[in-house]
């Protein structure tokens, strides 16, 4: 490739990446910026004299680190859960035989057709039975397996050769030594895809706790500094919360980046 048919492909790259990356920028950059800003005003966002305060401001409200313990809870659980069934259900629709197998696993796949907002009241007047309304049960429950990991590592054990199994089976390994102790390390790409997914999404679940907690005690962060920046209602405040908010979703993701990647292109989902 010619140097100027190269500059025509990765101009276009990096300008496109200099979009997305901006909204980012605005968002650590305006977290530094103290007072009450006119967002008419084109560099609202730069902080002419960079300051934490609203980052001190958020961690001393009294309940910050509460919300930090309820996300943690709400969102490690189903994480470990939801690789848990995914393995092992992912490991069963691959590589076991029994009747109606397809039919079960496309009903279960026919569930992710309906959007959770469907549910929701369903949901609410169940738990509401239940006694289980602010609650972390309310939250957790639901989530404790993901169909569309148990899809994603099915797809990925399906690349694994049969053989390996069967030299296992004459070795004399049992379904739950092959399966601990050879599909789930061969499949850890997809897991850690699978646990990427599932914390991204708990971790930023804003809709589901918003309707079943009803006390500051048990809002998870999303919640709460919705809350916080509702009777705020500052800019800098706004932003710093979502850099908060932000940067665990980060980590893990750069954490598990290079499984991540495996895990898509490897279960087919491109």
């Amino acid at each position: 490739m010619t140097a100027g048919r190269k500059a025509l492909v990765y101009i276009p790259l990096v300008l496109a990446g200099i979009a997305f990356m901006f909204p980012f920028v605005v968002m650590v950059l305006g977290s530094f910026k103290k007072l009450d800003v006119a967002l008419a005003d084109p560099s609202f966002w730069i902080p002419d004299r960079p300051t934490w305060y609203n980052y001190g401001y958020i961690f001393n409200s009294g309940s910050m680190m509460r919300w930090l313990f309820n996300s943690l809870v709400i969102t490690l659980v189903p994480v470990a859960t939801q690789m848990f069934f995914a393995g092992v259900l992912g490991y069963i629709f691959a590589k076991k035989q029994f009747r109606f197998k397809e039919t079960f696993f496309w009903c279960f796949m026919a569930m992710v057709m309906i959007p959770n907002q469907m549910l929701i009241i369903p949901k609410y007047i169940m738990f509401s039975k239940m006694h289980w309304i602010n609650t972390y049960s309310a939250i957790i429950v639901p989530e404790l397996w993901a169909i569309m990991g148990v899809f994603l590592v099915r797809q990925f054990m399906q690349t694994i050769p049969k053989d390996l199994e069967e030299a296992a089976y004459l070795d004399g390994a049992g379904d739950f030594k092959i399966l601990f102790r050879l599909m789930v390390p061969l499949a850890k790409p997809a897991l850690a895809t699978v646990g990427t997914f599932a914390f991204i999404s708990c971790w930023n679940d804003l809709f589901t706790p918003l309707i079943f907690t009803t006390s500051e005690k048990m809002f998870p962060l999303t919640v709460g500094l919705a809350s916080l920046l509702t009777k705020e209602g500052n800019f800098g405040f706004e932003m710093a919360g979502a850099v908060i908010s932000f940067v665990p979703t980060f980590l893990i993701f750069l954490f598990f980046q290079r499984y991540f990647t495996e895990g898509i292109t490897m279960s087919g989902l491109k």
